[in-house]
């Protein structure tokens, strides 16, 4: 079974991604920073008062058609303006979908709010301190006669703080409590996405009593469309390490500003 998450950029890279994700095989697919605009194809352009970026209007959409065989789940974080070509304004609602391969049963699912609550922000998107779900799904592995429940989300950006704050906190036991509520004993877990701590992150403390091990550690999760020199963001924690066929994070091809990560389960 392989599960590959990246931060999707908002489609930044559009073509790089469609082009990579039919070639990487997933079972299931842990995306973030992903964009839907009721109504709308095509690109965008998205700014707030620190960056100003080209996205896709529908970037959830468009993984679902180059993926037929996969069915998605979206969960909307916040919505915001966006503008389309001509100039004309659009809301957008931006979150996180999980995308299950067809054959692959999903017997339990739940979405929450790990840092705020939902929030339509009107006329200008702030740069920090935006609402975060997660999302955790309990899949059926025939071919082993097992259960994996697999939790991802994109953390929260706490202004300059990566490491240690009572909102970064609070986030990590709300992610263990609903990945907790969704798995059952004896299920392999598997927790991942964008968590935007550092390595030594309290995060991978409480994470660390539902038996999880982060496989990252200190290596560099930003590809060269990252400028800034903190190069920790991604991550990928599992119950079983032993069951872990392999583990990559993935340098070639960049497809965002963020590089993918991959594990296959034994």
């Amino acid at each position: 079974m392989r599960i590959v998450t990246v931060n999707a950029w908002g489609g930044a890279m559009y073509d790089e991604l469609v082009a990579w994700l039919p070639d990487v095989d997933a079972d299931m697919l842990c995306l973030q920073e992903m964009t839907r605009t009721p109504g709308l194809g095509g690109w965008t352009h998205f700014e707030d008062d620190h960056r100003q970026l080209p996205q896709r209007a529908d970037l959830v959409g468009d993984v679902a058609r180059t993926l037929p065989g996969h069915v998605p789940w979206f969960t909307v974080c916040d919505s915001g303006p966006v503008h389309d070509e001509s100039g004309q304004r659009h809301q957008e609602q931006f979150g996180l979908p999980t995308y299950v391969r067809a054959e692959l049963p999903v017997v339990a699912q739940r979405a929450a709010y790990v840092h705020g609550a939902y929030t339509d922000h009107g006329d200008a998107w702030p740069h920090s301190g935006r609402p975060r779900a997660a999302q955790v799904a309990r899949v059926y592995d025939a071919p082993r006669d097992r259960f994996v429940t697999v939790g991802h989300l994109h953390g929260l950006r706490d202004g300059a703080v990566k490491g240690v704050s009572p909102a970064r906190r609070a986030q990590a036991e709300r992610l263990a409590a609903l990945v907790d509520d969704v798995r059952e004993p004896g299920d392999l877990t598997v927790v991942c996405g964008d968590l935007n701590p550092l390595p030594d992150s309290e995060t991978f403390a409480v994470l660390g009593r539902l038996g999880l091990t982060d496989l990252v550690g200190e290596a560099d999760t930003r590809t060269a469309r990252y400028p800034k020199p903190v190069r920790h963001a991604s991550y990928l924690l599992v119950s079983e390490p032993a069951a872990v066929e392999r583990f990559e994070v993935v340098h070639s091809p960049e497809v965002s500003d963020h590089r993918p990560l991959l594990v296959e389960l034994r």
